[in-house]
């Protein structure tokens, strides 16, 4: 029965530390534009207009 207790422990430490892994690496701005960078080396590179 001791067993059981410690796993659920063990269980919630690594849930807690992947929710706080989650939470950081939203908070850094990790998942802000997740649709550019997979398209940006479709489109061509404008050129500045030659004065």
């Amino acid at each position: 029965m001791t067993i059981i207790y410690l796993l659920i422990g063990i269980s919630l430490l690594v849930a807690l530390l992947f929710l706080g892994a989650f939470l950081w690496s939203v908070r850094s701005g990790q998942y802000d534009d997740t649709y550019t960078p997979s398209v940006r080396m479709l489109f061509e590179d404008e050129e500045p207009p030659l004065r």
